[in-house]
This record gives structure tokens, C-alpha cells and sequence, in this order.
């Protein structure tokens, strides 16, 4: 058995807990993405704000002439691109113009939807936890998962997925013949 660890929490909650503006805002952040609590939301915002407080720090040492702040830029802005949070060329002042829902948009569960590999953000986290998505050759179960740029375009149904079947009746229909968005196929109600 190994050393146990102590787990730490990787979130941040808010210093003042009945705020109803803030309240209304988060819900309607949680709602339009499909997270399940809150806490998910919080580790977002968390991300954020250390991205953004070491961009402030890096600004502040480039003004007094530190050489290895430029490095430290160019490292955060790659990996944040990596992520195609940011394009390549970015700058710190981008970094301080991120907001939250610029990582919640890399969530796998966020990109199912957007795929259309589900109707809506509930559906695509119950899809994802089920294991019917893989990325790439995995399969991924953990809706929160962030998505790198280079997998975004092998974001699909796993193969052994009953949804990969094109005849499954709760699969979503991508495109139909002209190229437009198809709607999703229904179900007949047997009377």
C-alpha cells in the first residue's frame, strides 16, 4: 500500500454564499451546460482564476524586465491552446479576457451536444457516464473531461455502443442529404 495521499479540494467556493445575483447567474451557467452541482462550475471558475492570477503576475515581473516571464507566457498560452481555449498568437491580455464558459466549452460533455451526438447537455452526460463515447480509441467516461483540440474531431459513439448502430432508434441524426441539420428521430407512440 502506498503513502495515502491527502485530497485537497480543486475548487473554490464563493466567500459570500447568498448572493441572489450570483445565485441567478450560476444556475443559469449550470443549466445551460448540463453540469450536475454547482461544484462543477466552481472548479471552472477556480482554473480560471489561476490562469489569470499567474497572467497578472507575469505582466507585473515583464514590467520590471524579468526575461523568463516571456517564457512563462508562451508556456500557459501553448497549453491553453492545446486546448483551443486560446489560438497560438494569443497574448497575456488574452488570458485576462477568458471567462468561465471558454472552459466550459472544452468539456467532453459540452462537445457531445455540439456534435450532435446528443439532444441536449442532460442527455450527452448520461450518454458519456454510460460509456457510449469514446475519444479517439478510448472510452471516456467522465463528462468533465477536457478535450484537447486534436481529439475534438475523434469525439464519436464507441464501437461497441448499441448507439453505434446507425439504425438505433435514440440515435441522433447528424446531417441529411443536402447538408442541413436533421432533425432528431422520434419514437412512434403505440396507442
Amino acid at each position: 500500500m502506498g503513502d495515502p495521499r491527502k485530497i485537497r479540494k480543486k475548487y473554490e467556493t464563493p466567500r459570500h454564499p447568498y448572493e441572489g445575483e450570483r445565485i441567478k447567474a450560476e444556475n443559469q451557467i449550470v443549466g445551460a451546460y448540463g453540469l450536475k452541482n454547482k461544484r462543477e462550475l466552481w472548479k471552472a471558475e477556480s482554473e480560471l482564476r489561476k490562469y489569470r492570477t499567474n497572467a497578472r503576475d507575469i505582466q507585473a515581473s515583464l514590467r520590471l524586465g524579468d526575461t523568463r516571464a516571456a517564457e512563462q507566457v508562451k508556456s500557459m498560452i501553448g497549453r491553453l491552446s492545446r486546448y483551443g481555449i486560446l489560438s497560438e498568437n494569443a497574448t497575456a491580455d488574452d488570458i485576462l479576457a477568458l471567462n468561465v464558459q471558454s472552459f466550459l466549452e472544452r468539456r467532453l460533455q459540452t462537445l457531445v451536444m455540439r456534435k450532435g451526438l446528443a439532444r441536449t447537455p442532460g442527455m450527452a452526460r448520461q450518454l458519456i457516464v454510460h460509456g457510449h463515447i469514446s475519444v479517439g480509441e478510448r472510452k471516456v467516461t467522465i463528462p468533465g473531461y477536457k478535450v484537447l483540440k486534436l481529439e475534438e474531431e475523434s469525439v464519436e459513439y464507441a464501437p461497441n455502443s448499441p448507439l453505434a448502430n446507425e439504425l438505433h432508434p435514440m440515435r441522433v441524426v447528424g446531417e441529411n442529404k443536402r447538408g442541413e441539420a436533421a432533425e432528431p428521430v422520434k419514437n412512434e407512440e403505440v396507442k
